[in-house]
């Protein structure tokens, strides 16, 4: 086989982030013919080309400063955003009322409690509203305020207003990054500002973050991770940021 060009390998690197979301390194090793230290070189050129952001393993699109419409986000890693969905609706104890941020991941939580009448839903996302509505039998409260149509979420002042006449069980909260430095961050000032707030108002603050995550700081902070309960996250979570967290007494839970 005639060895590809730097163009050719980047074009396929390119077109599987697009599609996925991330490449593993040897995944792309196999498939391009080539050693993962050629790909690995690959990843540097193109994380200084600003095309994606190299990550324990491989790569994953560049998107800390923007992040993909909540569509697109929807379809990177749902397998994990399921199953890290349905181990959190698991926690929720009977007669609890919980927050549910704006969020691909957090949203799968309520397609699990979709039975649950005796919980209580409280959200500022229109996409968590919507799916609520439409399947979950336990009583919705909506904290509406100015909504961002590109979010799909209400915030400001009015939300957070809303968010402080009430003392709820569990926040689940999504994330843009965790960091053992920067702590957990978002992209959106707005909507770090309203989960930071569900954080204040619940007793329990859950973070719902795919592997993905980790490592990574995006634009706006959330909080220290110290004031996290508990992280659920996936199978593909590298081991060294389990036990970097349990070292913090953070408490680290794996969905299979």
């Amino acid at each position: 086989m005639m060895s590809l060009t730097f163009e050719d390998r980047k074009r396929t690197i390119v077109e599987k982030l697009r599609k996925d979301g991330k490449v593993q390194v040897d995944w792309l090793a196999e498939q391009l013919n080539v050693s993962p230290e050629t790909i690995r070189r690959d990843l540097d050129r193109l994380e200084k080309e600003g095309k994606l952001k190299k990550v324990y393993g491989g790569a994953v699109l560049s998107t800390d400063s923007w992040e993909p419409p909540f569509i697109q986000r929807a379809q990177i890693n749902h397998k994990e955003k399921t199953a890290i969905g349905k181990l959190a609706a698991s926690l929720v104890q009977a007669n609890e009322t919980i927050m549910i941020d704006n969020g691909t991941t957090t949203i799968e939580v309520i397609s699990h409690l979709r039975e649950r009448t005796d919980v209580t839903i409280i959200t500022h996302s229109m996409p968590a509203l919507q799916l609520a509505a439409e399947m979950f039998k336990g009583k919705i409260i909506f904290a509406g305020g100015e909504i961002n149509a590109n979010l799909q979420s209400a915030s400001g002042t009015m939300t957070e207003k809303i968010l402080d006449h009430f003392k709820v069980h569990k926040a689940f909260i999504s994330v843009g990054g965790i960091s053992l430095v920067d702590g957990i961050t978002d992209y959106d000032v707005n909507e770090a500002s309203v989960s930071r707030k569900m954080i204040e108002r619940a007793d329990e603050a859950i973070v719902l973050a795919d592997h993905m995550k980790m490592g990574k700081t995006t634009f706006a902070k959330i909080s220290a991770i110290q004031d996290v309960s508990l992280i659920i996250t996936d199978r593909d979570c590298p081991p060294e940021w389990i036990n970097a967290l349990n070292e913090k007494n953070i408490d680290v839970r794996i969905a299979d």
